[in-house]
């Protein structure tokens, strides 16, 4: 179930009412709806400034907060679309440094919704459409882009070459098992190959395909579609390098070394994560960004809900709270990393759709207490799936008021969703 969002605006909620109507046909694969949609629209995707593409399964929202942190810092404008957005829908869509504002954001979702009513898009096809309309209109200097799910039959593979400045490939994971891994002749059949399939789809002729280094993947998955559509391929730990050392990030690539502080985001994956982002500006010719801009970047990024240290509010109190939408198995490495050498009392919330085990069974001994909690407005697990040690509350605030003051820090953590509660709940709102 998605989450369309709600608005104090009464035009934006009409549009948002109408895109929660919209439902995409079963079995439904490829670009044509979009590529008809836009080209109804005049075709905005071929008049953007120089675009970065992002995929990957974990981290690719944060190196694009990377990215769009480091282009700020050289003083650009930048547009950045992301998914999902986590209390308000305007903040998919942020146009030179701000958030698509109410009065904007009715015009264009009327405008797309319109002109695309007998082509039967979807909520992301038409997101993606009235983003792009946004990046054609508004001036900017370049525009970060984040793959919605996948990245080969992703409505932001529209983009063609012309427009793009360098596309990446984040950290890869099993995660939406039932569109990633459908059957379909000429994919590859073993599971982690078929998924480096969908993600390397993104890639362009003549286009830096810059990616993490994935172990997971059998040799050459992403290589081979890199090949395919003739995108020179620049690989972590061949191409390029990043890691911690020292209480700096150094990396490295063919244009030298540099010494950097670590990155503002916590968690030991964000040194990489802060690394593709580094190499793709590196690794592109249409924007200057010079290695003072890329330092005071990769300090000042932000990027809510992801490993995020809640302050002081009405849900937390003056308590040591951290909040992660994490759900999946690599978001479950991630955070047994970063708890590893203390207890935590885990809050948690998952979609009946999800893993239950994917961030239980890593945290392991970390955990004191697990308190399972419903997610508002969607399907999710039931306590019991747990174990037995799992207790349930009814919401968020009762579940952090029943949790002994022992001292221990408290992790909300299992779903986007959830996390989008916390925050309005805490009066966090992202910015």
């Amino acid at each position: 179930m998605l989450d369309f969002g709600r608005s104090d605006d009464p035009r934006v909620q009409s549009q948002l009412d109408r895109l929660s109507r919209l439902s995409v046909p079963q079995g439904r694969l490829g670009l044509d709806t979009i590529r008809a949609l836009m080209d109804r629209l005049g075709n905005p995707h071929r008049a953007l400034p120089p675009v970065f593409h992002v995929a990957g399964t974990n981290g690719k929202g944060s190196v694009c907060a990377f990215l769009r942190a480091c282009l700020e810092a050289q003083g650009y404008r930048v547009h950045v679309t992301t998914s999902p957005h986590l209390v308000r829908y305007n903040e998919r869509i942020r146009l030179a440094g701000k958030f698509m504002g109410d009065a904007m954001l009715a015009d264009l979702l009327e405008e797309v919704l319109d002109a695309g009513e007998d082509l039967g898009p979807s909520f992301f096809e038409v997101t993606i459409a009235a983003a792009f309309c946004a990046f054609s209109r508004v001036p900017a200097d370049a525009c970060v882009v984040e793959v919605g799910m996948g990245g080969r039959f992703d409505a932001t593979n529209v983009l063609e070459p012309d427009v793009l400045a360098a596309c990446g490939i984040a950290a890869l994971g099993l995660d939406h098992e039932k569109f990633l891994l459908a059957p379909e002749e000429g994919t590859p059949k073993e599971p982690m190959a078929r998924i480096g399939f969908e993600k390397a789809g993104i890639a362009k002729a003549g286009v830096p395909l810059v990616t993490l280094r994935h172990d997971a993947l059998p040799a050459g998955a992403v290589a081979a579609q890199a090949s395919r559509f003739d995108a020179p391929l620049f690989a972590q730990g061949q191409a390029w390098g990043a890691r911690a050392e020292g209480g700096q990030l150094s990396y490295q690539d063919g244009a030298g070394a540099l010494d950097l502080p670590l990155p503002a985001l916590p968690g030991a994956h964000q040194v990489d994560n802060a690394g593709l982002a580094i190499a793709m500006l590196r690794h592109q010719s249409r924007i200057a960004v010079r290695e003072q801009t890329i330092e005071r970047g990769i300090t000042a990024a932000t990027w809510p809900a992801r490993l995020q240290r809640l302050g002081p509010g009405p849900l937390t109190g003056g308590r040591e709270t951290w909040l992660d939408g994490g759900h999946n198995p690599s978001a479950g490495a991630m955070l047994a990393a970063h708890f590893a050498r203390q207890r935590v009392h885990l809050v948690l919330g998952m979609l009946a759709n999800k893993d239950p085990r994917a961030l239980v069974e890593p945290m392991g001994q970390s955990i004191a207490t697990l308190t399972v909690v419903p997610v508002p407005g969607h399907e999710a697990h039931p306590p019991e799936v747990f174990g037995e040690a799992a207790r349930a509350a009814p919401d968020l605030p009762r579940a952090l008021a029943a949790i002994p003051d022992d001292g221990l820090p408290v992790l909300i953590a299992g779903s986007l969703y959830l996390a989008g509660e916390a925050l309005r709940l805490n009066e966090e709102m992202p910015d």
